[in-house]
Formats: C-alpha cells, structure tokens, sequence
C-alpha cells in the first residue's frame, strides 16, 4: 500500500473551469501531456517480517516509514498480508508481523511462500525468534528455520535483500533465562548471516540489541514503548536506506550462488531422517552444487540420496550433486535425503547447512 498522505483537489471557479476547458482547442499543436510524461518508477516492495514486535502495532514501523519518506524514498511500497494495527501517525501499514508466531513454526509448517506469493517483497526486513527464545527453542533450530526461510525468499525473487535483527533484549517477569538466551542467541546469528548472504542476494545483520535497555525501552520487558520504537526505526534507518539504493542495480548475473535448507522429516530415538532442499539464488545457471551440512549435537550423517556423501572426521558431512541434478536455473531448486545417527537423549534434530554452486 502506498503513502495515504494525498492532498485534497483543488476546486476551480466556474470561470477557471470554462478556460481549463477551453484551452485545448486554442492549443492544437500542443504535444500530448501524456505521451510526453515518463512512465513511474515500479516501487520497491518492503515486507516487515516477525512477531508482534512487528505487527501488534508495530508502531516503530511507522515512525521508519516516515524517516524513509523524509529521506526522499518515496518510491516504497511496505507489504504483507496484515493491516496497519493503529499508531495514530500516517504511513503505510502493511507488515507480516504475526503475534505469538515462531520462526521455526513458520518454517516447519511452510506459511511463508504463500505470504512471499501474494505480497513480492524485494527486501525483508525481520525481526524473528523472540518467541522461540522463551520457548527454549535452541539457538541451533532457530539458525535452521532462519535458514529456510530465507531459501523461501530467494525462491520467491532470487535478488532478495535480507535485513536481520539481532533481537531487542527480553526479561519478561516469567522467564529469568530469557535474558542470556536473547544474548546467546545474538551472538550466533552474525556468523550465520555471513555464510548465507551471496553476492545476489546479501543479508544484512542490523543490531537492535545493543543499548537497547528493557527496564526503559519496554513496557512489559519484552514489546518495545514509544522510546524502543524509536530506537528500533533508528537502527533499521541506516540498513534499509542503503538496500533502497543498492536494490535498483542487478548486479553481476554471471555468478551463481545457492543456498541450502534443512528441514526433518521424522526422527526415532538414535536417529533420524532429513531433507536438504538446495536452491540457484543467483541470476546465472548453476552447473553444479556443493552443500556442507554440520548436524547439530553430535550427529553423524550416515546415508544419503540424490546426492554424493564425503563424511569428515569432525562430523561435518560434504554432499555434492548426483550428476542429473546438478544443473539449476536461476531460482529452481532440488532437493537430497539424508539419515543421522544420534546419542538416545540428544536434542532435536538441526545442523548448519551451506552450498557453494559451480559456474
């Protein structure tokens, strides 16, 4: 949805009317205004991505939309499936911020190709796993759901640009962990964004932890106040300014790039079995594919299909193409099974999975 602030049409006099009518027939040789205008730009198509923090109201959308307008961006259009939740200031409230939802729910259940399909976002801008934290969700599984997610995006436009929160700090009065495991998560997630960002499509870490302060920039210890709003639209300011500009160049299409995403299928005491879907994120055809996947908790990868297995010492599993499904074009995706033997009281399956494409 576009910026609502419109002004109202002026109302001619009737004599103002007569010669507005008039003067087309007194110029004749007059080029056609509407020939000679330039076609608009297309908009670039922002969608906010999370929980409530995002959208229950989300009111630090709104003072961002308006800074962004300030700037001079006025070629935006903010997306989602949900409406504007309040705030009492004029902007555009479209966002995908839905309360109470996990990161690793969404992955796991596959909402979030619907939602890319119905609002075609060129950035993301997300701020997710908050609720996962206070579920005690392992930073490990969170990464992975972070992971596909962003597989999804890049399937959905393969130049996708990525913005990602380290999460505002959370003390709720009913989770005293919950303040180091925000840390300990935030912690991990620079490292995560380096091996998942390409050339075509790069994620960004945008820092909203870091002097963010729950005793006076919350209300409950968890969802931001007037004054974290305004903290959190600062620290997404300059990240966002700068995809803005950046999203109009296509960059170099001739380097491919993929991505992987993990997801479990089912899992028994010992084990469990999995599939890793790999996708051409870059605008040139990939020949080739080699993915890394680090199972989490000291699982062995042990078995694999439609796919070649190189197991290393440490645990890490090397998998590369079977020859007939190495090729991809820009945006397609394919997909290999693997089986992983475990400890009987290990933690739920997860591992860090990475690929690197042949030209």
């Amino acid at each position: 949805m576009r910026d609502a602030r419109l002004r109202r049409p002026r109302r001619l006099p009737l004599l103002g009317l007569l010669a507005a009518l008039l003067l087309p027939l007194a110029l004749t040789t007059a080029p056609d205004a509407d020939a000679a205008a330039a076609p608009s730009a297309t908009p670039v198509r922002v969608m906010p991505l999370g929980d409530s923090i995002t959208g229950s109201p989300g009111c630090w959308r709104a003072l961002l939309w308006n800074r962004l307008l300030d700037a001079g961006h006025t070629d935006i259009d903010f997306v989602g499936t949900l409406p504007a939740q309040g705030c009492g200031v004029p902007h555009d409230g479209d966002n995908e911020g839905h309360g109470g939802e996990l990161v690793t729910r969404v992955a796991e259940q596959d909402l979030l190709p619907a939602r890319l399909a119905a609002t075609r976002p060129d950035i993301v801008v997300m701020h997710f796993g908050t609720n996962d934290v206070w579920s005690s969700v392992p930073p490990d599984r969170i990464l992975a759901a972070y992971t596909e997610l962003v597989a999804q995006m890049r399937a959905s436009n393969p130049r996708m640009r990525v913005l990602v929160a380290q999460i505002i700090p959370m003390n709720p009065g009913s989770c005293a962990a919950c303040a180091q495991r925000v840390a300990d998560f935030n912690a991990r997630i620079p490292a995560w964004a380096a091996a998942t960002s390409t050339g075509g499509s790069p994620v960004t870490v945008v820092d909203q932890w870091t002097g963010f302060d729950t005793a006076t920039d919350t209300y409950d210890g968890v969802h931001p106040n007037a004054a974290g709003d305004g903290k959190i639209a600062a620290r997404w300011f300059p990240a966002l300014s700068a995809a803005l500009k950046e999203t109009g160049d296509p960059g170099d299409p001739g380097d491919p790039a993929c991505t992987a995403s993990f997801r479990t299928v089912s899992s028994w005491p010992g084990g469990h079995q999995a599939e890793v879907r790999v996708t051409n994120t870059s605008a040139a055809p990939v020949t080739g594919w080699t993915v890394t996947v680090a199972p989490a908790g000291g699982a062995r990868v042990t078995q694999v299909w439609n796919g070649t297995l190189h197991a290393a010492a440490d645990g890490t599993a090397t998998v590369t193409d079977a020859g007939w499904n190495g090729a991809l074009a820009p945006g397609a995706s394919t997909s290999f099974g693997l089986i992983a033997t475990t400890g009987a009281d290990s933690a739920p399956p997860a591992a860090t999975v990475g690929c690197t494409a042949t030209p």
